[in-house]
């Protein structure tokens, strides 16, 4: 291996690993904004803590038709992504894990 080519390979490494940990970075962002517009837009009477990665909710009624809408379009406009309506379902929406993938999935593919 010449000089050269072990330099562009740790440079190579170094910026995938960057990605990787601005992607992480995004995602626990995702998350925090998700589960801060959540309590104070659409349950802004529940406990923080009850509010889990896990919670879930379209199927519990926590978001409904117009809660969704809202959340969809306030999710394109903070995090300059586009949700697409065949994504806005159920295996998408129905968790803060889901909700927070569905925006690292955007991220990764529009960077």
């Amino acid at each position: 291996m010449t000089a050269r080519s072990a330099v562009d390979q740790r440079s190579s490494h170094s910026l995938k690993s960057s990605c990787n940990s601005s992607l992480r970075r995004a995602m626990e962002t995702a998350r925090e904004v998700l589960k801060a517009y959540l309590l104070k837009e659409v349950i802004p009477d529940a406990d923080p803590e009850e509010l889990t990665d896990t919670t879930a909710l379209v199927t519990t009624g926590i978001l409904d038709s117009l809660a969704t809408i809202k959340l969809v379009a306030f999710l394109e406009e903070r995090f300059a992504i586009e949700i697409r309506p065949h994504e806005m379902d159920v295996e998408n929406l129905n968790t803060l894990q889901s909700l927070a993938e569905l925006v690292e999935s955007k991220l990764r593919a529009a960077g």
